[in-house]
């Protein structure tokens, strides 16, 4: 099967070095990829987000499967526009993808279906925004409604600070996506991510996993698109996950359905857990990145066979023929996310990097980096994710760190308590 991955970053790395695992996928291409993806197959200079030149690509290749990587692309209707064309796509629609594309439509979705969520308001203007604040009391999550790059979080102490997080929404500082913002509740409890492959026949779970949002060790410093991830989780029990298939995942694709909405793609459900009770925080209409490198990690089996399943709407079929899901090495997968000087305000590039071919037993899969005259170089806020497996979280994480330990490149910051210590987002 000839198979083409759209994206760049370190997701796309690991779904591409995974796929080439199984027999089904013999011919792998990317756009526009990267160097290190270049190792693995064919990369081909189409922006993810030229929609017309992506499928021109695919046609002319003779793809069999799309897997979309990021979200910008299915918001803006790649995969209608891959389907139309008759080719088997992961990834939803421009009308599902507005489950990510804005938090407004994914709370809105989340009230009609019945799925537990956070008390909320939604806000076209600073002055109804900082009203509601002053009308409240207490922690509370500021949002940027668009697409932000997983930044367009913060999280407030006081009202003061959120007055400023909702100011610096109008003002510009996440572009269009904070023309409108999302005010809600501050929860407590544990953060879990769970995907799910979805189709209009059927729902595969993934393992299980959590990631690290905050810059900085304990849960500190500003919001990221993630600083690393570990599998499984230990909250998510069979009985945790089947619950929130049954009370999360079922109902939004239901009511999607109700209106008119299929889905084929990764869905993710990010919760936070709170003893046996449990609320949506945010929905991604692809896989999560930093959690997708280390779920590729554990994963055994033909993934290919999957995932063309999935964008043919023949999961079902799958699922009856197997007689079970997806496979998952037994133990832990830890992945520690390695970032360049200034992220995530702003990033380097160009700066030389050593170690990555000396890290032993880990895998490393890039994110923002180049190749050099001299080797691999820098080039974006996330640079790599350092993934390793162990027995249980302690040894992945143990051999993870000492994968890190070889590799250096000016500026180079990361969290040392990934996978490590009590899981608790305070």
């Amino acid at each position: 099967m000839r198979v083409l991955i759209v994206g760049a970053g370190g997701r796309e790395h690991a779904l591409a070095w995974r796929l080439l695992q199984g027999a089904s996928v013999t011919e792998l291409h990317a756009a526009p990829g990267s160097a290190a993806i270049a190792r693995l197959g064919r990369c081909h200079q189409v922006a993810a987000d030229d929609i017309a030149g992506q499928v021109a690509l695919a046609q002319r290749i003779g793809a069999e499967l799309v897997v979309v990587g990021p979200e910008v692309p299915l918001v803006l209707g790649l995969a209608d526009a891959l389907r139309a064309v008759g080719i088997a796509t992961v990834g939803p629609g421009a009308a599902a993808a507005q489950l990510e594309g804005s938090k407004a439509f994914a709370k809105e979705l989340m009230i009609a279906a019945g799925v537990p969520t956070a008390e909320h308001g939604a806000f076209d203007s600073a002055a109804s925004a900082l009203a509601y604040i002053d009308a409240g009391s207490g922690p509370i999550v500021v949002k940027a409604d668009g697409l932000a790059a997983g930044k367009g979080v913060t999280v407030c102490a006081d009202r003061s600070e959120a007055a400023a997080a909702v100011r610096a929404c109008f003002e510009g500082r996440f572009g269009a996506a904070g023309s409108r913002v999302l005010i809600e509740e501050f929860l407590t409890g544990t953060e879990l991510s769970f995907i799910a492959l979805c189709d209009e026949s059927g729902i595969v779970p993934l393992a299980s996993s959590q990631d690290h949002k905050r810059l900085k060790d304990g849960d500190l410093g500003p919001n990221t698109g993630g600083m690393g991830a570990f599998s499984p989780s230990p909250i998510c029990d069979a009985a945790l996950s089947a619950r929130v298939i049954d009370e999360v995942i079922k109902p939004i694709l239901a009511e999607l359905a109700r209106r008119g909405i299929g889905y084929r793609g990764f869905l993710y459900a990010g919760l936070m857990i709170d003893g046996d009770q449990f609320k949506v925080l945010e929905f991604n209409v692809r896989c999560g990145d930093p959690e997708t490198q280390v779920l590729m990690a554990r994963l055994e089996g033909d993934l290919g066979l999957w995932l063309h399943a999935t964008g043919r709407g023949e999961l079902r079929l799958l699922i009856e023929g197997y007689g079970a899901g997806l496979g998952w090495r037994d133990g832990a997968a830890v992945g520690v996310t390695l970032a360049s000087r200034g992220y995530p305000q702003s990033s380097e590039a160009g700066v030389a990097i050593s170690g990555v071919d000396e890290v032993g037993e880990a895998v490393v899969f890039h994110a923002g980096t180049g190749a050099g005259c001299g080797g691999w170089e820098t080039a974006g806020g996330r640079v790599l994710t350092v993934c390793a497996i162990g027995a249980d979280l302690d040894e992945a994480a143990a051999r993870a760190y000492a994968a890190v330990a070889q590799i250096r490149f000016d500026g180079m910051q990361y969290r040392s308590d990934i996978g490590r210590g009590p899981q608790k987002e305070c």
